[in-house]
């Protein structure tokens, strides 16, 4: 019995020891990236920044503004805006906006130029069926069949035609296109100040941030 106990106590303090040492680890190599991915997510914003804006000469990642909304005494992000300048002239301002698709949530940057119109968008995230729902990264761009390049939201919100707008929807995905463009026209209101008409529940409010920076 003696024996058996400790068997059992050289068990239980092996086990311990390689928890120990497996979370030290763990939390070693998260720190040790932490720096790279975070510089990796800079870039990529800032690249996906300079797609769908006119040329800038600030850094909008520096200058942006988040708008968020509360609720079950949560802030949840509803939008980011980020202004594109030539010296101090706005020249384009560029929206990152979301929505629910048909697999899951569907991240957007839109760009406007400095008339409101659409100048391009990055699909930064989504969970939408490869082949399909997934065209939707350069379906409604320049050149592509639902194009929405220099369209005006403000003249009117933009939809799919099947549903009576001017906008093609993505073949076997209207689901998807209907999502995307939910997605543009919240950015479009964001854009124009309105986001409050967007928020999830609660009280709308808008944060500056001046500490971020992109590479």
């Amino acid at each position: 019995m003696k024996k058996l106990e400790s068997s059992l106590k050289n068990m239980l303090l092996v086990l311990t020891v390689v928890t120990a040492l497996s979370v030290a680890l763990l939390a070693y190599v998260n720190e040790l990236t932490r720096e790279p991915i975070a510089n990796a997510n800079a870039k990529a914003l800032n690249e996906a920044l300079k797609s769908v804006v006119p040329p800038f000469t600030n850094n909008p990642v520096a200058e942006c503004d988040t708008i968020f909304s509360e609720k079950d005494g949560k802030k949840i992000v509803d939008f980011i805006v980020y202004p594109a300048k030539d010296g101090d002239k706005i020249v384009g301002t560029a929206v990152e906006s979301k929505s629910l698709g048909f697999g899951g949530e569907l991240k957007v940057l839109v760009g406007f130029d400095a008339e409101g119109k659409i100048y391009n968008y990055s699909l930064l995230a989504h969970s939408e069926t490869p082949g399909l729902g997934s065209k939707a990264a350069d379906w409604f761009k320049e050149g592509g069949k639902g194009s929405i390049k220099g369209m005006d939201p403000g003249a009117k919100p933009l939809s799919v035609s099947k549903d009576g707008g001017e906008v093609d929807a993505i073949t076997a995905s209207t689901i998807t296109s209907r999502a995307f463009l939910k997605a543009v026209n919240a950015a479009y209101e964001a854009y124009k100040g309105k986001g409050a008409t967007n928020a999830t529940s609660g009280a709308t409010y808008v944060e500056h941030t001046d500490s971020v920076s992109a590479n």
